[in-house]
């Protein structure tokens, strides 16, 4: 194998230096930048996604404080207004109540005054009813009939107003 051969060590050498030195500036000069341009690149794309993602997060924030604040508003504005139709319907309920209470009051009232006029009209005629049921009691357990004048009478007498 000529790559053993002693004699050609130094050449050898001296091409392996050559080689080298040629690549390495090739690769410091040309290759390397366009790397390390393409890292720098690549770096300050990462730290500009980052800062948008930081902005994002904090735009983020604000609107879900502001989506928090206007739920808490619509919540109190919803029980206040629940507040507000139940004080309705309570006070619509009491008025129909205290006009219900004041009909029921004046049909009461008409009703006792029926039943007033109703029992002084009976109690009117009580005395000829009276005197009626007299008359044909005696005539059906005695068997005489005692006239309208004499039933009255008796009735009367009974009931206290004649003496």
């Amino acid at each position: 194998m000529p790559q053993l051969d002693t004699a050609t060590f130094a050449p050898q050498l001296v091409w392996l230096a050559i080689t080298f030195i040629g690549l390495y500036l090739i690769l410091a000069r040309a290759v390397l930048p366009r790397i390390a341009s393409v890292l720098e690149e690549r770096q300050k794309k990462i730290d500009g996604n980052l800062e948008k993602a930081e902005a994002l997060k904090v735009e983020a924030e604000a609107a879900r404080a502001a989506y928090e604040e206007a739920l808490e508003e619509a919540r109190v504005a919803a029980h206040r207004r629940l507040i507000e139709a139940g004080e309705a319907l309570a006070s619509e309920a009491e008025e129909r109540h205290q006009a219900l209470a004041g009909k029921l009051a004046k049909e009461g009232k008409e009703a006792e005054e029926r039943i007033g006029a109703a029992t002084r009209d009976a109690l009117k005629h009580i005395h000829t009813v009276a005197a009626e049921i007299a008359g044909a009691a005696t005539e059906k357990l005695i068997g005489a009939k005692i006239g309208d004048q004499g039933a009255r009478a008796a009735v009367e007498t009974v009931l206290g107003e004649k003496d």
